[in-house]
C-alpha cells in the first residue's frame, strides 16, 4: 500500500466532511477542514443539516475575487441566523483559488452563515496579510464543480438597493446536503 500523498503547504492532512451545493448552474462539492477549523465546520454543517442554505442565492459575485452566498433569498432578504462564531483564521490555510471561507463584518468574530468561494488567489485575506490583522477563515475547498464556480463568477451583475455585484439572474442554491 502506498503512503498517503503529503498535503500541500498549509493544507490539512485529514479529509473532513463533504457538502454538495446543488445550484441553479450545477453542483459544487466542498470538502471541509474539520481538523483545522472545527468550530467553523461544525457551524457550517449545522446550517446544512437545518436546511438553511436551501433557497439562498449567491448574492455577491465579483469575477476576479469571489462568489458569496449562504445568507440571502433571491429577493435579498436575509435569513435568520444563529449567534456568530469565533474566527478561526490562524490556521496556516490560505485564501487560494477554489477555497471556501467564512464571510464576516468588520468585527472579526461575526461570521454566521455566509461564506464565499475564492475564484482567485486572495492571499491578502489571509490572517498574516490582512489589514485588520485577523483575516478570513478558510474552512474548506471545492473538490468538484470548479466549472460551475467558473460559470457563476462570470454572470452579469448590477447594484440592487444597497447591494453591489448582485447577479441579474439569481444564482440559486437549491439544496445543500452532506455527502
Amino acid at each position: 500500500m502506498a503512503a498517503p500523498e503529503a498535503p500541500a503547504s498549509g493544507a490539512p492532512a485529514v479529509a473532513g466532511p463533504k457538502v454538495r451545493l446543488a445550484t441553479s448552474m450545477g453542483d459544487i462539492v466542498l470538502e471541509l477542514y474539520k481538523d483545522k477549523t472545527p468550530k467553523t465546520v461544525d457551524n457550517f454543517v449545522q446550517y446544512v443539516k437545518a436546511g438553511h442554505y436551501d433557497g439562498t442565492v449567491f448574492h455577491r459575485v465579483i469575477e476576479n475575487f469571489m462568489i458569496q452566498g449562504g445568507g440571502m433569498k433571491a429577493d435579498l432578504s436575509e435569513k435568520p441566523t444563529r449567534a456568530p462564531i469565533p474566527l478561526e483564521s490562524r490556521t496556516g490555510l490560505s485564501n487560494m483559488k477554489y477555497t471556501v471561507a467564512m464571510a464576516r463584518t468588520m468585527v472579526p468574530n461575526s461570521a454566521t452563515s455566509q461564506f464565499f468561494i475564492n475564484v482567485n488567489d486572495n492571499v491578502f485575506l489571509d490572517q498574516p496579510n490582512a489589514r485588520d490583522g485577523e483575516g478570513y477563515a478558510v474552512f474548506g475547498k471545492v473538490i468538484a464543480g470548479m466549472d460551475v464556480v467558473e460559470k457563476i463568477k462570470t454572470v452579469e451583475t448590477k447594484a440592487k438597493g444597497p447591494h453591489q455585484n448582485v447577479p441579474v439572474q439569481p444564482v440559486l442554491i437549491k439544496k445543500a446536503t452532506l455527502e
